[in-house]
C-alpha cells in the first residue's frame, strides 16, 4: 500500500501543475467567450461571428490597452481612477493586492524588489531569502528606518504570505541569485532552485 500511495502521489504530482494550468486556461477562454463572444454575436452578422472570436476579441483588446497606456492622457486617466480606488475602504485592499500579484507575474518583480539577499538572524546561523525593497526612507517616520537602514520583504513558503523587515544593512548580504530564480526559491520552500549564469 505505501509503494502504491507513493506512486500515485508521484503520477499527481506530475499531472496536477498541468491540469491547473489548462482549467485556469480554459475558465479564461470561456470567460472570455461567453461574455465577449455573446456580445459580438448580438451585434455581428451570423456569417461573419465563428466560435472563439470572443477569445481574439479579449487579446485584442488587452493588446489596445497596452498600446494605449503609453499615451500620456491615457496614462492620467487610468492613474486617476486607480487613485480614486485607493480611497475607497474596502476595495483599495483587494485591488493593491490583485495590482501587485498581477505585476509580479506580467515580469515587473524587477522594479518591486531591487536585489535578491541573505538576511543572518541574530544570535544564530540561521539565515533567510529575503527581497531589498526599500534604502531610502526618506519622508516616512523616523523610527521605521533611517541611515544605514534598509527594508527586506521575507516571503513565506507556498504563497501563503510574507512580512517586511526593517533592518541593520550589515544583517544582510547579497544572495547570487536572479530575482526569479530566489523568488523560487523561497515560494517553494528551496524545492524549486536553479542558477542560470546568464541572468543578470
Amino acid at each position: 500500500m505505501k509503494l502504491l500511495a507513493r506512486i500515485f502521489l508521484t503520477g499527481l504530482a506530475a499531472i496536477l501543475p498541468i491540469a491547473v494550468t489548462m482549467v485556469l486556461l480554459w475558465w479564461l477562454g470561456s470567460t472570455a467567450e461567453w461574455a465577449l463572444g455573446g456580445l459580438l454575436q448580438a451585434i455581428l452578422p451570423d456569417l461573419l461571428y465563428f466560435p472563439g472570436l470572443g477569445i481574439l476579441a479579449g487579446i485584442a483588446l488587452i493588446l489596445a490597452l497596452g498600446i494605449l497606456l503609453r499615451a500620456y492622457a491615457v496614462r492620467w486617466l487610468f492613474d486617476w481612477m486607480e487613485h480614486l480606488m485607493e480611497r475607497i475602504p474596502v476595495v483599495k485592499t483587494i485591488h493593491g493586492t490583485v495590482r501587485d500579484v498581477t505585476r509580479l507575474l506580467a515580469g515587473d518583480i524587477r522594479e518591486r524588489f531591487g536585489q535578491a539577499v541573505l538576511v543572518t538572524l541574530p544570535g544564530t546561523d540561521f539565515r533567510l531569502v529575503g527581497f531589498l525593497t526599500r534604502e531610502d526612507f526618506e519622508g516616512l517616520p523616523d523610527n521605521l528606518g533611517g541611515e544605514g537602514t534598509v527594508a527586506v520583504y521575507m516571503p513565506m513558503s507556498y504563497q501563503i504570505g510574507g512580512y517586511t523587515l526593517m533592518l541593520p544593512r550589515e544583517r544582510i548580504e547579497p544572495l547570487d541569485l536572479s530575482l526569479e530564480d530566489a523568488m523560487r526559491y523561497a515560494l517553494t520552500a528551496g524545492v524549486s532552485a536553479r542558477k542560470d549564469n546568464d541572468k543578470p
